[in-house]
């Protein structure tokens, strides 16, 4: 749940108050802090017209462009599949369809070359109906009858969505149905006459981060205002309240409520016939799930109960009824991870639970079956090397999907019977860059307290180890979100065919070892996330595969705060910064957009300690005058209300101030992911090669 807010479900909030519009001794900016405000966005536009100027007009930009959309919007991509009412769901962009269509077709069908679909939602047909932007944000579907679907729609791309009943049977909107205006809200189906819903009801219903912590039900044809509430968290609380169902293949189900006290400790209360009663599980845990009466749940910290001790990282199961009758509960483990594994995600189907995990940073599958000796295991035969993720599955049967993908090799698709894992490929998406003469490679630096950090690189295999080759790495090293190989088509096309190489870093603060990584670097012990990135990249010169002049860095988000950070602490590593929509100025981060929520990974102002440690490494508090720098480029989108477009804002002003060249960018749509459509991706994406094909292979 709290990784999944880390990246998709943050919520809006501007600034306590008035908005900012008078600057201060201390920060003359704060006036950018004005999200939309008039003078804030003449200063955008007038920025924006300038590194336009630079990047498009590069005779490059055109063909990186048209490359990129090719790419983003190819026919023959793997459409990922959703299932639901036994057939096979897809949401899809192409260039006909830049904002997508909702899709469906029969599993018999989905698995031919040529599947025949059936549209069931058009949104740029919506959109321009509306006169909005609609941009997809995923669907709640009604169990277990599985024709009612909430589908939250994002106006543009923010955060904040609005909710629409959607019948699947007849593939229209319901009338009279659930139409919730937007907010910042999260829920789930209690009935098919009764929603759980937590949202902004009102002054004194959002927590400081912009998350609900109020949860309502509300009935089919009710308005908003006769909603009734069934719980309150505290206006304290640095997240906020979410609800949620689980159920299984025997006909078990329950409503569950999360409180999230902070981003990675939550109460978790069960919804019974006597009403709520709070579920005597860890803080630090998540409900994945339940499988035959079991609940699934993943653990971020050691629990000891019912003379069990379960250890950190672990999945265990505990049976419902024990949760509804409040006895001790005696957790059975389904697995423990060894020192380099983790947990990447939990699916459970009828009868099994798929589990997909991090094994060294590479991608393994197991299955757990229930019995009457306990859980037992099966190991899945899967392609080495790769990474393993759960593409789909249902718990109304044991059919489920995988993806598999590495740096060179493209997505594949595996269909599987849980009850009987033996995966069969299905789906392949075809090469969308030449690899011949590719070769991905892992090593391990050694950080700053000498402890061994792997990397993996992508390289020509005849590449000549004298430094000279062109190189970009990126990593991210927060909220327990590891890094794992991918297939980034757009990097392999416009990069690595020119003969360049790829880094990927899996510095401590991710979870790519569990969650004894992750809490390396939290709060005042983050400078080891710094060191850990550094080390990467002097790894790399000392074994003269490249080298400061021709390397380049880029993240987004977290991973933007630690590109602001490496370009403060290193600038002589670096001839090329990439800072996406980051955070930078860690003063104030807990007043902008949802930044109160992430006093659990950070730190915050108000505790001296933090507060003295966030002013050492804030990347907006820290530029210094007449120091070297590497111009960065840095870009953030008007539609962020996550982390905001306030930190790139300020940052670059503040540059601007001290003589430092730089290029800044704000699309004006798109959200935190810049997802607006499949063009904004590829502008954004042929814009951040061209900046870097200017800084290391030369114009």
């Amino acid at each position: 749940m709290k990784r999944m807010i880390a990246l998709v479900s943050a919520a809006l909030l501007t600034g306590a108050g008035a908005p900012p519009s008078a600057a201060s001794a201390d920060d003359p900016y704060v006036w950018l802090e004005d999200w939309t405000g008039p003078r804030a966005m003449q200063w955008v536009e007038a920025e924006n017209k300038a590194t336009l100027g630079t990047l498009q007009s590069d005779a490059r930009y055109q063909g990186y462009y048209r490359d990129a959309l090719a790419i983003a919007s190819a026919k023959d991509r793997i459409a990922m599949p959703m299932l639901i009412r036994g057939k096979v769901y897809n949401f899809w962009r192409d260039a006909d369809h830049p904002q997508g269509i909702w899709r469906v077709t029969s599993q018999t069908d989905y698995a031919t070359d040529a599947p025949r679909w059936t549209t069931v939602l058009d949104l740029d047909a919506l959109s321009k109906a509306e006169g909005k932007k609609w941009v997809w944000k995923g669907a709640t579907i009604l169990d277990p009858e599985e024709r009612l679907a909430l589908l939250n729609l994002s106006d543009g791309g923010e955060d904040a969505v609005s909710l629409r009943e959607f019948d699947l049977e007849t593939g229209q909107f319901v009338k009279g149905g659930f139409d919730i205006p937007k907010s910042k809200q999260n829920e789930a189906w209690l009935d098919k006459d009764t929603i759980l819903l937590a949202r902004d009801w009102g002054e004194g219903s959002m927590t400081a981060s912009g998350y609900p912590f109020e949860v309502k039900t509300l009935k089919r044809g009710e308005p908003l205002s006769a909603a009734k509430e069934i719980y309150r968290g505290e206006e304290s609380d640095q997240v906020g309240v979410y609800p949620g169902v689980i159920s299984d293949g025997q006909g078990n189900r329950a409503a569950y409520l999360y409180r999230g006290v902070t981003f990675f400790g939550n109460e978790s209360w069960l919804l019974t016939p006597q009403g709520l009663k709070k579920m005597p599980l860890p803080m630090k845990s998540s409900i994945e799930g339940m499988v035959d009466g079991q609940v699934l749940v993943r653990l971020s910290e050691a629990w000891a109960s019912g003379g069990v001790s379960a250890p950190t990282g672990a999945l265990v199961s505990v049976p419902l009824k024990a949760l509804q009758a409040g006895e001790t509960l005696k957790p059975a483990i389904l697995f423990a991870p060894g020192p380099r594994q983790s947990i990447d995600s939990v699916a459970a189907t009828k009868n099994r639970v798929i589990l997909s995990i991090n094994d060294n940073v590479r991608g393994r599958v197991l299955v757990l079956a229930p019995g009457a000796g306990g859980w037992t295991t099966t190991k899945v035969a899967l392609p080495d090397n790769a990474t393993i993720g759960i593409a789909a599955s249902t718990d109304k049967s044991d059919e489920a999907y995988l993806s598999v993908a590495g740096f060179l090799a493209p997505t594949t698709l595996w269909a599987m019977d849980a009850a009987a894992p033996a995966p069969r490929q299905v789906k392949a998406m075809p090469a969308r860059f030449d690899a011949t003469g590719l070769a991905v490679d892992q090593f391990e630096a050694t950080s700053s307290d000498g402890t061994k950090i792997p990397y993996f690189i992508v390289h020509r295999k005849d590449m000549k180890p004298d430094g000279s080759t062109p190189t970009i790495m990126t990593a991210y090293g927060g909220f327990e979100i590891p890094m794992t190989p991918s297939y980034a088509a757009i990097t392999g096309k416009l990069w690595l065919e020119r003969g360049n190489s790829f880094v990927l870093a899996n510095i401590r603060g991710g979870g790519e070892f569990g969650p004894t990584w992750h809490e390396a670097g939290l709060k005042t012990k983050r400078q080891i996330i710094y060191d850990d990135f550094a080390a990467v990249a002097k790894d790399i010169f000392a074994r003269k595969l490249s080298s400061p002049a021709k390397f380049g860095i880029y993240g987004g988000s977290n991973g933007g705060l630690l590109m602001g950070v490496e370009f403060n602490q290193h600038p002589d590593l670096w001839n090329a910064v990439v800072i996406q929509v980051p955070l930078l100025d860690m003063i104030r981060y807990e007043q902008i957009a949802a930044g109160a929520s992430w006093v659990d990974e950070y730190g915050s102002v108000s505790v001296p300690e933090e507060k003295a440690f966030l002013q050492k490494i804030s990347p907006y508090a820290n530029i210094r005058k007449g120091e070297k720098y590497p111009t960065p480029y840095i870009w953030t989108t008007t539609k962020d209300d996550r982390v905001g477009p306030q930190h790139a804002r300020k940052f670059a002003a503040r540059l601007k101030e001290y003589g430092i060249p730089y290029l800044f960018y704000e699309d004006t749509a798109g959200g935190h992911s810049g997802d607006a459509d499949i063009e904004q991706g590829a502008r954004l994406q042929a814009m951040q090669m061209v900046y870097f094909s200017q800084r290391l292979e030369g114009r």
